[in-house]
């Protein structure tokens, strides 16, 4: 009854299922999933519909799914002059922007390709992510979120971020945000990550465990944590 985290996996299918039978993921097992399924690598939708099939996976929302839920919605509109007037220059500026420049294209194209009731099964399921999850593992205890604590001040409640600044604001590493909890985060390749003395591997300091190790960019890895025993986990891009 282990647990295992792991984030941004953007579309990379072939190195997630080489991760699970890394860890040897059981059953028994839980996974927890900090965001960022979608978009950029080839097989987004089809990374996203394996989780769907394992009970045991539980899926923290990320920045990628946001972006994607929005125009998806749209795309499964009958097109009518009603569902046009409501294509505001928001709406496409929003399209634009995740389409161009953050990698939504390939999940536009894999999306496509599914029956009506398996898109709409894709979307409810997009709806049910969580937005972070905190828990007991051993003497630890974990906070799960995709991205950081946006706004962070010492005694702030987690109910009291905002979505942005959880799924958007980039953790500040250099803050221990809590004296006895640790926060796993993805969002952030750690090779990005200043002063960091192990680029694209797992980044932890001041109670920061960073594990978005950019699967999808050349020589990046897909990293896997386990909480009950640290021990790390490591597929690299050989694309």
């Amino acid at each position: 009854m282990a647990s295992y985290v792991i984030s941004d996996i953007h579309g990379e299918y072939e190195m997630f299922m080489n991760m699970l039978e890394k860890i040897s993921l059981q059953d028994s097992d839980t996974l927890y999933v900090l965001g960022d399924v979608l978009d950029r690598g080839p097989n987004p939708i089809k990374t996203l519909r394996q989780l769907m099939k394992m009970p045991n996976a539980i899926c923290v929302v990320g920045n990628h799914e946001l972006m994607a839920l929005e125009s998806l919605k749209f795309m499964m509109q009958e097109v009518t002059a009603e569902s046009i007037k409501k294509l505001d220059a928001e709406m496409l500026d929003g399209m634009l922007v995740w389409t161009q420049h953050n990698g939504g294209q390939t999940t536009i194209d894999e999306f496509r390709t599914l029956g009506r009731e398996e898109q709409m099964d894709v979307i409810e399921f997009l709806r049910e992510f969580e937005v972070y999850e905190e828990l007991f593992v051993g003497n630890k205890e974990y906070l799960l979120v995709h991205a950081g604590l946006g706004g962070y001040y010492p005694g702030k409640d987690i109910e009291d971020y905002s979505l942005k600044e959880l799924v958007w604001d980039r953790a500040e590493y250099d803050i221990q945000y809590f004296p006895d909890k640790y926060v796993i985060t993805g969002h952030t390749p750690t090779a990005f990550i200043e002063g960091n003395p192990r680029p694209g591997y797992i980044y932890r300091q001041n109670n920061h465990i960073a594990i978005d190790c950019g699967c999808y960019l050349p020589g990046g890895r897909l990293a896997a944590i386990c909480l009950d025993t640290q021990e790390e986990y490591y597929v690299s891009n050989t694309r």
